[in-house]
């Protein structure tokens, strides 16, 4: 029996829902969340994804300004324009668009966010938060696949949950999340021995290793949810055949790699939907979370730091942030 699809499109739809109709009631009583991006140079990934983000705020109600130096910025550029953007107080949360030139020191001007504005949630003092279970602003993917097993009634309380890769982005903050909900974790990379045995054991199987088809059915115990961040472009027709070709279902992947000479897949190999039981796909997945989870984080931003005390409501996203109160 193949895998349920876990639809990420569906449910990130309902959280910019939830998130909409939060900020209506806020705007009603005079707070009107804001978001600044800033997009340096002409990057056209990141051109589409700030339009991505720009278009979730006129969905959501959310004001947005879009800030885009020149690609010659230098780090002194950004530092001024940052701590411009920490001293407005309509401005809720800053994103600084990744990557950044090769000129510019990344760090530094990632620092330099107020933590309190940080809605990526990479600020150290975030990260320190989420570690001790306080208050703060959690990373949007891993805070999108909390969103995804929540609604999907997948328990993570006493889970055996695996989590391929150990960025700072993803990997890291994802175990901590899973952690604070109960689960336990382990967290695997490019030095772990017997990587398919130890994924075997997972319940929750969590792919952010970045190399398509890397997860095989020999990684996935049968039943598991398989969680896929992966978003690789596979432009080799001998690759893509390896995946993709003859299989049921995948006609229309073959006529776009057909038509394109590409095609986008995650870390987890099509031959796993026949063993897991849940399975994210790619495109459509976690994807769409990540900017829905900015949306949430914006407006809790905004609550955060301009005290506003309205509850939120039943089923709003809660950015990942839930506690079981216990230290065990």
């Amino acid at each position: 029996m193949a895998a349920t699809v876990l639809d990420g499109v569906k449910i990130s739809n309902a959280i910019k829902a939830e998130v909409a109709a939060e900020v209506a009631t806020l705007t009603v009583g005079g707070l009107r969340p804001g978001l600044a991006v800033v997009l340096v140079g002409h990057n056209p990934a990141s051109e589409v994804y700030v339009r991505n983000k720009v278009k979730s705020c006129e969905q959501t109600g959310i004001y947005s300004e879009k800030h885009t130096p020149a690609d010659t910025a230098t780090t002194e550029d950004l530092l001024a324009l940052i701590a411009d953007l920490n001293h407005r107080d309509e401005i809720d949360g800053i994103l600084v668009q990744l990557p950044l030139p090769k000129q510019v020191d990344s760090q530094k001007v990632l620092l330099a966010v107020d933590p309190a504005k940080d809605v990526d949630g990479f600020h150290p003092m975030n990260v320190g938060y989420l570690s001790t279970q306080r208050p703060g602003l959690v990373a949007c993917t891993p805070a999108g696949v909390m969103e995804m097993l929540k609604r999907c009634g997948i328990a993570t309380s006493g889970a055996e949950a695996v989590v391929i890769g150990r960025s700072d982005i993803v990997g890291k903050p994802m175990a901590m999340l899973l952690t604070n909900a109960n689960a336990t974790v382990t967290i695997c990379h490019s030095r772990t021995k017997d990587l398919p045995g130890v994924c075997r054991r997972a319940d929750i199987l969590v792919a952010a290793i970045g190399k398509a088809g890397m997860v095989t059915r020999d990684f996935v115990k049968p039943g598991a949810a398989v969680i896929d961040v992966g978003m690789n472009r596979v432009t080799d027709a001998a690759e893509f055949a390896s995946f993709w070709k003859g299989r049921q279902g995948s006609e229309k992947r073959e006529a776009e790699f057909a038509a394109k000479g590409s095609t986008l897949m995650g870390d987890v190999a099509p031959e796993v939907a026949e063993v897991a039981g849940a399975l994210t796909p790619v495109p459509g997945g976690v994807g769409p979370l990540t900017v829905a989870m900015l949306m949430s984080n914006t407006v809790k931003a905004m609550k955060m730091r301009r005290g506003n005390k309205l509850a939120t409501p039943a089923g709003t996203a809660s950015s990942g942030t839930a506690s079981s109160g216990t230290a065990d």
